[in-house]
């Protein structure tokens, strides 16, 4: 070897050995944050590993050990769990600008979030994304363009197809939701107006999501009595537009198909088998929660509210609606309205907590039937109510948390602290399936009940860059106590936030240090893969 050559073989030398030194030469901080004693399980599924995590500009520099390496901020795990932050990939937080903490999020390790579900959702994703810059926010944000928003801004809540004209412009509005970043499509074929919706309107929406990258996420069309022909159809919109599927809060929710699960997760795995991706999203609960609407049939409450309020107060028509609902309550096996919980009920609190069969005693001084259902009349006239419905059992619950295909989700908002006997999964659900589903009862292990949490809902939709503790991604981090970790809500007493979290870090910045909010607002909007500009 030459002397030149020598001398630029040592110098090349320098130059490797100068980027890889975890601190600089005249000991300036390199690292803005240092994460040590961890037992790091990084969201692929893989056993847990000791090592430490140093984090550079909101993202992960590095992974291994920093024993002597300098930050300007430094969390000792202490030997616990350290994962990546978790993410929701079934939120309904359209309204997230009013309480940006998202406290009850963050306080279970939630770090991104995906709204605009069930069908429901800004119709400008654009505007609504964009207002992170403005508004700051302690979680990440994603969302979906919603078939049941688009199709009201076109077609109102009229029970009819729409015209040649209507499909076109739900098509325009949303491809632009599209190139403006939104993940996907969604649909809540059991809401009005998503319900009146033919197969071939959604196919229609679906492949314009398709073109640009995107996922159709589904409120199925029932999730009781025909909830195998629902997931068949969500199967083959996914298959006709060619786009993957995700069923939302899989569940059966019927007495009269308790116990049919495996028939479901069936058709899943068949799905998957013929090439289609198919996943499914769920929380850790045998209650649902949604509006007093969903309990009275569709054709009586299309176009509308005060649509729905005369065809109540019109004698002849109330006697179908009547005579409908007993069937409702027939096919699935329930008596009464019982498994009906009030959750919020803004004209008389006191209803909270209570089912509508405890509500009908105290109000009418009976617990029959039809005193049950004049009460719901009632109170539908007086707007939305939020409402919880025990109408699930725990052997489905665990059968459908087992598969590899499904991601844990809470299907909630952002609750504020006290207000209303919501459902508690707002609170606890990833806490839940850490605690009892990982810890108590063995369902899943820790690292797998993490992937379902991290790296599964990131690969579903498309949120490159996070999902795992891996070099060069987002640092979103959540440190826990896999042996205190808990929830602490229940149905009678919701508004308690998870235990056993000791920090939760957004974008290398620690929102939460494990007794409380930091004030520190470093989330960022989220944008799909179709994303325009």
């Amino acid at each position: 070897m030459t002397m030149k050559r020598l001398i630029l073989f040592v110098f090349l030398c320098c130059i490797v050995f100068i980027e890889v030194l975890p601190v600089d030469s005249r000991g300036r901080e390199e690292y803005d944050l240092l994460i040590i004693n961890a037992r790091i399980v990084d969201g692929t599924g893989n056993p847990w590993y000791r090592g430490s995590i140093a984090v550079k500009d909101g993202r992960i520099a590095g992974i291994g050990d920093f024993a002597s390496v300098s930050a300007k901020q430094t969390i000792d795990a202490g030997n616990r769990i350290v994962s990546p932050g978790f993410i929701d990939v079934h939120a309904h937080t359209e309204a997230i600008y009013k309480n940006p903490k998202a406290e009850n999020f963050i306080r279970m390790g939630i770090t991104s979030l995906v709204t605009g579900n069930c069908g429901n959702s800004v119709v400008y994703s654009g505007k609504f994304l964009g207002r992170v810059k403005e508004e700051p926010l302690a979680v990440n944000l994603a969302t979906l363009i919603a078939h049941g928003a688009v199709r009201e801004e076109v077609v109102g809540l009229d029970d009819r197809p729409p015209t040649s004209e209507e499909q076109e412009q739900m098509n325009r509005l949303v491809e632009n939701a599209m190139k403006d970043g939104a993940v996907g499509l969604s649909t809540g074929l059991i809401y009005v107006p998503g319900t009146f919706a033919k197969t071939e309107e959604v196919v229609e929406l679906a492949k314009i999501a398709a073109k640009y990258k995107g996922i159709y996420a589904s409120h199925i069309r029932d999730e009781g009595v025909n909830v195998v022909e629902a997931v068949e159809e969500a199967i083959n919109i996914g298959k006709d537009a060619r786009l993957p599927v995700e069923i939302s809060h899989f569940k059966i929710a019927s007495k009269g198909m308790w116990g049919k699960s495996e028939t479901t997760i069936g058709l899943v795995k068949d799905a998957r088998r013929r090439g289609i991706q198919v996943t499914v999203d769920q929380y850790a609960y045998t209650a649902s929660s949604t509006s007093l609407d969903a309990r009275l049939p569709k054709w009586a409450i299309a176009g509308g509210r005060e649509e729905g309020i005369k065809r109540i107060e019109d004698p002849e028509i109330r006697k179908r609606i009547v005579q409908d609902i007993k069937k409702y309550l027939k096919l699935r096996k329930f008596k009464d309205f019982s498994f009906a919980y009030v959750s919020n009920y803004e004209p008389d609190p006191t209803f909270n907590g209570k089912n509508i069969a405890e509500i009908t005693k105290i109000i009418r001084g009976t617990k029959k039937l039809d005193a049950q259902i004049e009460q719901i009349f009632e109170m539908y006239k007086t707007g939305r109510v939020q409402m919880v419905y025990r109408m699930m059992i725990e052997e489905d619950v665990q059968n459908i948390m087992r598969q590899p295909f499904t991601m844990i989700a809470a299907d909630s908002g952002v609750r504020t602290f006290g207000r209303g006997v919501p459902h508690p999964r707002g609170y606890g659900n990833n806490a839940r399936v850490l605690g009892r589903y990982v810890r108590e009862l063995g369902t899943l292990s820790l690292e797998d009940a993490i992937r379902k949490m991290t790296s599964l809902p990131a690969q579903t939709f498309s949120l490159h860059g996070r999902g795992l503790l891996k070099q060069g991604f987002a640092a979103d981090i959540v440190i826990f106590d896999e042996n205190t970790v808990a929830d602490r809500a229940t149905f009678e007493n919701p508004h308690q936030y998870a235990a056993g979290f000791s920090a939760v870090i957004v974008n290398g910045v620690l929102v939460f240090d494990g007794s409380e909010m930091t004030g520190r607002m470093p989330g960022q909007a989220l944008y799909g893969p179709g994303k325009v500009g």
